[in-house]
């Protein structure tokens, strides 16, 4: 085995996002780059209300990258929960009925969906329940809910080593 868990000769992949999320990512520093540039002209044009909007323009680019590290943070965090709960053998198995599209039966995923609440509620303090519990709203289509298990998840995770 190497340091990162992987078979001697075997390559780790790269996770299948992350290409996609860092060219997204170069498109988005070349905004904020000329943001900065017209947001800088404004306020070096010496007009008193270039100069307030230039201001107001270059928190925009701020604010961008902050989203965005958050986002690749989270990321971080929900890959590293995710290998800790495959080398224990406890990653959720999505295993919903589906139509014959590939979508979710909804009513099976919102009967499933019960168990993973009560166990957090069980163990509201057990990041692997919420994980479960993401991973279960997301099957139910519940993307704002899911990202929020997501992150109370992360908040209580530590990392193992």
């Amino acid at each position: 085995m190497t340091d990162d868990g992987a078979p001697e000769g075997v390559r780790r992949r790269l996770p299948r996002g992350l290409v996609g999320a860092l060219a997204v990512s170069a498109l988005l520093a070349l905004y904020v780059v000329a943001i900065v540039e017209r947001g800088a002209a404004m306020v070096g044009s010496g007009e008193p209300l270039l100069i307030g909007i230039g201001l107001a323009v270059l928190i925009i680019p701020l604010l961008v990258i902050g989203l965005v590290a958050r986002e690749f943070w989270l990321a971080a965090r929900v890959q590293r929960m995710a290998d800790e709960l495959a080398a224990a053998g406890q990653l959720p198995v999505d295993d919903l009925p589906r139509s014959p599209g590939g979508r979710i039966d909804r009513a099976a995923a919102d009967e499933a969906f019960g168990e993973f609440r009560d166990a957090v509620d069980a163990a509201p303090t057990d990041w692997r329940a919420w994980y479960r519990l993401a991973f279960a709203y997301d099957a139910a289509g519940d993307r704002r809910r899911a990202r929020a298990a997501l992150r109370q998840a992360s908040s209580l995770f530590s990392p193992r080593g």
